[in-house]
């Protein structure tokens, strides 16, 4: 796959000499959708507001199919779209007209069929001549995103979209966003909900305390950092672990009334037979026996406890940290 935004040596220091981000490099691939994860604080709005040029940085670069963010800001802006954590649009106008009205700050003739389209994708088109205001909060991020798509950009970002939706309009944009990457579009989501990360993205990218630690193809993470756990539910609870049990990793859960084991997927095969036949060998009786492999959640979860290793060459590092609000105002384009 083509790079269809790049980033080289991106750092961000703010008037308040909070350095927000250290030399950063990335490469986002065309067609992708890519997952920015991280806890609240650890930069991900930053980050994504210095690609779209909302942000000024304070050294490197970043251009969008070829076109430099600083330098020709018009031609790379219009590439993209965006669609904010914040339900923030004119709540007066109605649906078809705030929708019509950012494709036209793009400087694009009116396209009613596009236009409709859109909505209609989002399930708006009955809701279009209704005002903002009047909207649900989950039809108001419907509309954040129609107005993000109003100019048909290239590369989408999302940022926290299903933030206080319900289950069902979650499921919708899923599949809004398949489609979307199916015409072609670059998706980049940031996200709380791991599960959306785990069931749409192709790479994932982990921020944690305002370091990017990591960046990889989802299925190579899992791999890499997936465990599996074995739950053996007891006929009778045990008051402490056999020592024989205990030597080969097993803990006691439950109260006592369960024996459970994290190992790796490549033991399964030699390990889980030995570990039942020390289990029968001590004469436990279990009633169930259940073994899961670990989400991405999981995943996530080890990667933000585990201490922080320093930037390196071979993984690029940043640090983003939350932004003071006059600092994030008084740096932000006009």
């Amino acid at each position: 796959m083509s790079t269809v935004v790049a980033i080289s040596g991106l750092a961000k220091t703010y008037a308040s000499g909070l350095q927000a981000l250290q030399p950063l490099d990335l490469d986002i691939r065309a067609g992708e959708i890519f997952a920015l994860l991280g806890p609240n604080g650890a930069g991900k709005t930053t980050l994504i507001s210095l690609v779209c040029g909302l942000v000024k940085p304070t050294a490197g670069r970043v251009s969008v199919a070829g076109h430099d963010v600083q330098r020709d800001y018009r031609a790379a802006r219009a590439l993209v779209g965006l669609v904010p954590q914040e339900l923030f649009t004119e709540m007066f106008e109605t649906v078809a007209a705030t929708v019509a009205f950012s494709r036209g700050l793009f400087g694009l003739p009116p396209d009613p069929a596009h236009i409709e389209r859109v909505l209609r994708e989002l399930a708006l088109w009955d809701k279009r001549h209704a005002p903002v205001m009047a909207l649900s909060g989950g039809m108001k991020r419907r509309v954040l995103i129609a107005k993000a798509l109003a100019h048909a950009p290239r590369v989408l970002f999302l940022d926290e979209p299903t933030a206080g939706v319900d289950v069902e309009l979650r499921r919708d944009m899923w599949a809004l966003v398949r489609r979307l990457r199916a015409e072609g579009v670059t998706v980049v989501l940031t996200t709380h909900y791991l599960e959306e990360a785990e069931e749409l993205a192709e790479r994932i990218g982990v921020i944690r305390e305002g370091q990017l630690i990591l960046v990889q193809d989802k299925s190579a993470l899992m791999r890499r950092f997936g465990r599996k756990q074995l739950s053996l539910t007891l006929a009778h609870p045990l008051e402490e672990l056999p020592v024989a049990l205990a030597s080969m990793g097993l803990t006691l859960g439950a109260g006592g009334a369960c024996l459970e084991l994290s190992f790796e997927p490549a033991d399964e095969r030699e390990l889980l037979p030995e570990v039942l036949k020390r289990v029968g060998e001590l004469g436990l009786v279990y009633t169930a026996l259940d073994t899961r492999q670990s989400t991405l959640e999981d995943i996530f979860v080890r990667l933000v406890r585990e201490p922080l290793a320093g930037p390196s060459s071979s993984t690029p590092a940043s640090t983003i940290a939350p932004a003071g609000a006059g600092d994030a105002a008084a740096e932000r384009r006009p």
